[in-house]
């Protein structure tokens, strides 16, 4: 493995990021995630116990909750990939487990082929039972169709947030990055809803998390586009409805992904008691959503998932050597 000019032991960080990133990803798709302590319920818990010091109904305080827990998320990535900046081996290592840490592409998966599975037997109940381990969606006010929908709507977004906009900010910023960008989305799956508690105090994490998201959802939607069964529908739908969608970013990576499957997407869905009545995106082209179509949806994110490593690594790869030629 290449090193860098300065020190024969350390590894450059283009490498480090797509040795470490492939091997990382790589776990995911083997291990999926730990099932007890795992880093992002400790972060959860950590944050939570901030939220309980710092709450008040107020964007300035929930800013100021933001701040300190994805700078403290940060500064530890930071200070884990300066201890092991001059050895090789520990600098992928590193890299290997932020990464199996932060994606979740195959629990992803896993829920919902289970959520699938029921379905398919005719299980609607255990369907039910089983969302909320996917999704923040009343389960009680769907039908089998009705969770089917939300099942691929879901594998949709977290594809972007679990797996492809981790990679992304990796690939910008290294292991820092890619804590950083799971600080930030979870602290909006926290905080960042309109409940009456955090419609203020979880603005700024809302917020935060769209910036972040955007690049990662862009890329999404595109390698879904590319990878889907049907490239130029998917390049419709994102086109013709992805900005109808309310959120920024699950708009271009939901109506991508129901284009390239044949879908249609969005509609009436209930949260937390409160009902929405959002576009529905690919109306004119796609059926309504069936139980084979989670399979489907699955296997696109996981294609989505590989490509976007390929990508994010080799723009890094290409980033570092521009530089060098450029020294």
């Amino acid at each position: 493995m290449p090193a860098e000019p300065g020190g024969p032991g350390v590894l450059r960080p283009d490498i480090t990021f797509a040795y470490g990133a492939a091997a990382g990803l790589a776990g995911d798709l083997l291990l999926g995630d730990p099932r007890r302590g795992h880093p992002v319920a400790v972060f959860g818990r950590a944050a939570a116990a901030v939220e309980r010091r710092l709450w008040r109904d107020h964007r300035g305080w929930g800013a100021l909750h933001t701040v300190v827990c994805t700078g403290g998320a940060v500064a530890a990535g930071a200070l884990a990939a300066a201890c092991t900046r001059r050895s090789r081996a520990a600098a992928v290592t590193l890299t290997a487990a932020a990464t199996w840490a932060v994606v979740g592409g195959t629990s992803l998966g896993r829920e919902a082929r289970a959520i699938g599975g029921a379905l398919a037997a005719g299980d609607i109940e255990v369907a039910r039972e089983r969302l909320p381990h996917l999704c923040g969606r009343d389960p009680q006010a769907l039908d089998g169709p009705g969770i089917a929908r939300a099942v691929v709507e879901s594998v949709a977004e977290n594809t972007s947030d679990a797996v492809v906009g981790a990679l992304f900010w990796g690939a910008v910023g290294g292991v820092p990055g890619l804590v950083g960008f799971r600080a930030v989305n979870t602290l909006d799956a926290m905080v960042g809803h309109k409940s009456t508690r955090h419609r203020r105090y979880g603005w700024a994490s809302a917020r935060l998390d769209d910036i972040a998201g955007w690049p990662g959802a862009r890329l999404t939607a595109l390698l879904a586009t590319a990878s889907g069964g049907d490239p130029r529908g998917a390049a419709r739908a994102w086109r013709r409805d992805a900005a109808k969608h309310p959120s920024p970013n699950a708009g271009p990576v939901e109506a991508a992904f129901a284009g390239a499957l044949g879908v249609r997407l969005g509609g009436t869905l209930s949260y937390g008691g409160r009902v929405e009545h959002r576009p529905v995106l690919n109306g004119d082209a796609g059926r309504a959503v069936e139980v084979a179509d989670i399979e489907r949806a699955v296997r696109l994110s996981r294609r989505v998932g590989v490509l976007a490593l390929a990508v994010c690594a080799g723009s890094r790869l290409a980033a570092g050597a521009l530089r060098r030629r450029r020294a």
